[in-house]
């Protein structure tokens, strides 16, 4: 699942992060820097997918 999230936070980045976080502060952001260019988008949908998945193996949940 974590590579499917990847792969739409590069290519849609707000659904990426949509379906990791659902509507958030943190979907409001990415929206915010995908409106400004798809990269900066791109960037934070990444980073912040990545770090929902590092906070959820140190939590013991998958």
């Amino acid at each position: 699942m974590q590579l499917i999230r990847i792969l739409l936070g590069i290519l849609l980045p707000p659904v990426g992060v949509f379906l990791t976080y659902g509507f958030s502060t943190t979907l409001l952001i990415n929206i915010a820097l995908t409106f400004l260019g798809w990269i900066p988008g791109v960037i934070h949908a990444v980073w912040a997918i990545a770090k929902s998945e590092e906070k959820a193996n140190q939590q013991g949940t998958f």
